[in-house]
């Protein structure tokens, strides 16, 4: 059974954010994983994620990105989120006790994630729950450039039906990465993992990410 989660605080510069350290009995892995722009770490979806990963032996830290620490709706500027999430993978280093560490997140958080490992910011792989490869209705302005710099192996979970990637589109993109990216498709769900006509709570669509991860994780250990 998991543990209770660990209330951790993170420096940012001369700024803290808040972070929820959750680790099972035993772990494989520990998987930093980050909110999206338009929730914090304790939302129901990352919530139930959390605890289905520690059901599948595997840690995580979830962190809040100072925007949203500080109350304010706007997400911080990539420079800041990079930073940010640089010095909660340095915290999650002293914390982990087993296994690689890897980083994750959803739309917004996952996307800053892969900048910062472009930028060199260390990570056994990424996973993505659901990227947000372009705008909603803007397919011309991808947001792919800083993809094909990365070489650690990264999982994208999506669904069919996410505004936010065209299914095309984001084949297309993972076919240029190669071999080290892996799509998997969530078929009729959307950039929430929602499917129309099947009721589910944000914890449950959380949590039904995690098996698909863990196998991921375990596969490229």
């Amino acid at each position: 059974m998991p543990n209770t989660e660990t209330p951790v605080t993170i420096a940012v510069g001369d700024t803290e954010v808040s972070g929820l350290y959750l680790s099972p009995d035993e772990s494989f892995a520990t998987l930093v994983v980050a909110h999206g722009a338009g929730a914090g770490m304790e939302h129901p979806f990352l919530q139930g994620f959390a605890e289905a990963m520690a059901a599948e032996g595997v840690a995580t830290l979830r962190f809040n990105f100072p925007y949203r620490e500080a109350g304010r709706r706007f997400p911080d500027r990539p420079p800041l989120a990079i930073a940010t999430w640089r010095a909660v993978m340095e915290k999650a280093a002293g914390l982990a006790e087993h296994g690689p560490l890897w980083a994750a997140g959803k739309s917004f958080g996952g996307r800053m994630a892969s900048m910062a490992v472009a930028e060199g910011m260390r990570a056994k792989g990424l996973v993505y729950l659901g990227y947000p490869l372009h705008a909603p209705g803007k397919p011309e302005k991808l947001r792919d450039e800083h993809l094909y710099g990365v070489t650690v192996p990264m999982l994208f979970l999506q669904g069919t039906r996410d505004t936010f990637a065209t299914p095309e589109l984001l084949e297309s993109v993972v076919g240029k990465i190669g071999p080290t990216a892996t799509l998997q498709w969530s078929e009729d769900a959307d950039h929430s993992f929602a499917v129309k006509g099947v009721k589910r709570t944000s914890a449950e669509l959380g949590a039904s990410l995690a098996p698909a991860v863990a196998a991921f994780l375990r596969d490229n250990a």
